[in-house]
């Protein structure tokens, strides 16, 4: 079990983020980029997860700038409010939300000691790329089924670190010709793609599917031991 700490951006913003801490000195560390849900169980308990790997994980609340203390469920409802945080941070002028992320590869990487990977899921997924591409620090990147990464201005990026992804084969946020695009525009990238839906990952949601989700955590796994450990 991990516990929330402050971290301090680039331009002074004070954020928080969940911590979890591996038994003994850890490997490396993980950024865990949120939904569009906030910090919630689920993203608390993929922190712990990683945790359980060896690696020191910190899960950025990356709603702070526009709404702090943000944890929703996947009604309806939590998906309209969820996307009006996202909506709104996405709206934050350059670099908004990245320079968070930044200052969570930071911390990162000077409490580990070593070097550091980051994972997101949705909307996270997207930010996990962009980070991929701008941000200094980091040695792996896993996107999962990010939301707009597939826009052409989101293709027209370029990774600095090793990146892998996952797609769903029926996700109605990512169209298959965009993933097809992503992927021919990048074949450095390792990509998969899925027999599920939209947060295949999340056994919250009633996407979940358990053997995509298994298959994409052991080659996430498998992945962030060639390039953190």
């Amino acid at each position: 079990m991990g516990q929330f700490a402050n971290l301090t951006a680039a331009d002074g913003f004070v954020f928080s983020a969940y911590v979890a801490q591996p038994e003994g000195t850890p490997t490396a560390a993980v950024v865990v980029l949120q939904e569009i849900f906030g910090v919630n169980s689920h993203i608390r308990s993929v922190a712990d997860l990683y945790a359980a790997q060896g690696y020191l994980v910190v899960a950025p609340a990356t709603f702070e700038r526009v709404q702090p203390g943000v944890e929703l469920g996947y009604t309806d409802a939590d998906m309209g409010t969820g996307f009006g945080y996202k909506t709104a941070v996405d709206a934050l002028p350059a670099p908004g939300v990245l320079q968070d992320i930044q200052a969570a590869i930071n911390y990162a990487a000077k409490v580990s000691g070593g070097k550091v990977g980051i994972v997101g899921f949705c909307w996270g997924g997207v930010l996990t790329w962009r980070a991929a591409c701008t941000l200094t620090g980091l040695s792996a990147a896993v996107p999962y089924y990010g939301g707009g990464i597939t826009a052409p201005e989101e293709i027209a990026r370029t990774p600095n670190c090793p990146v892998l992804a996952h797609f769903a084969d029926n996700d109605s946020y990512i169209p298959l010709d965009g993933v097809e695009a992503f992927k021919k525009a990048h074949p450095e990238v390792e990509a998969h793609i899925y027999a599920g839906h939209h947060g295949f990952n999340c056994d919250q949601r009633d996407s979940f599917d358990e053997a995509a989700r298994d298959l994409a955590k052991a080659r996430t796994i498998e992945f962030f031991a060639k390039h953190l450990d």
